[in-house]
């Protein structure tokens, strides 16, 4: 897999802009203390109050990965999304992502990339032809590579999190999604710091998930 995730940017002092708007709820204002946010938000987690945590946002980078991956990205559709566009960006030398269970079968290996070769002279002969790049790009794959640009509030990334690093998700978007937790962790630890995730299965879940 060659994807990549870069974090753009993060609400600053995202852990004391949540604190506070939970605090206005309780009218507990008064309690706030420097890294008082370490129990408070994990309190305020597990009691389900997850509103609060709207108000921290994210914004990522995603490169190198599939068109089959972006399809199910976008299905979150409480988050923003710029991608790159097949309209008007030239996909005549498009690079792909292979999935791994293709890659590891030599059989599967070669009709995977007589396809996409296949699929690159196709889409070079619709051109050819003075089809343009907008309706030539009706026979591009699903794993062509793209790239995409996601904000989303913390309260969404949690439920990305739980939902797309479960055993059960498609291997590309899990190994994606365990960056941007992995980041996540780092950054803002006292509201994704329940988050456990295992290395040998590459899956990640949290005790708190509601």
């Amino acid at each position: 897999m060659k994807g990549k995730v870069e974090l753009l940017a993060i609400t600053p002092d995202c852990k004391r802009v949540i604190e506070q708007a939970g605090r206005t709820c309780y009218r507990s204002g008064s309690k706030s203390q420097p890294g008082s946010e370490k129990e408070f938000i994990p309190r305020v987690i597990k009691n389900g109050h997850h509103s609060v945590l709207e108000h921290g946002y994210a914004t990522f980078r995603i490169t190198g990965v599939s068109r089959s991956f972006t399809h199910q990205l976008v299905r979150h559709r409480l988050c923003a999304f710029s991608q790159r566009s097949q309209r008007y960006v030239n996909e005549e030398n498009f690079a792909y992502v292979e999935p791994q269970s293709i890659a590891e079968n030599a059989e599967a290996h070669r009709i995977f990339e007589k396809i996409m070769n296949d699929t690159k002279y196709a889409y070079r002969e619709l051109q050819n032809l003075g089809i343009k790049n907008e309706d030539a790009r009706y026979v591009l794959a699903n794993g062509t590579q793209s790239e995409i640009v996601i904000s989303a509030n913390f309260r969404q990334l949690r439920h990305m999190f739980c939902v797309r690093c479960d055993r059960h998700a498609q291997l590309e978007i899990r190994t994606i999604v365990l960056q941007m937790l992995r980041i996540m962790k780092k950054e803002a630890p006292s509201v994704f710091g329940d988050f456990v995730i295992d290395e040998e299965t590459s899956t990640a879940y949290t005790p708190f998930y509601s």
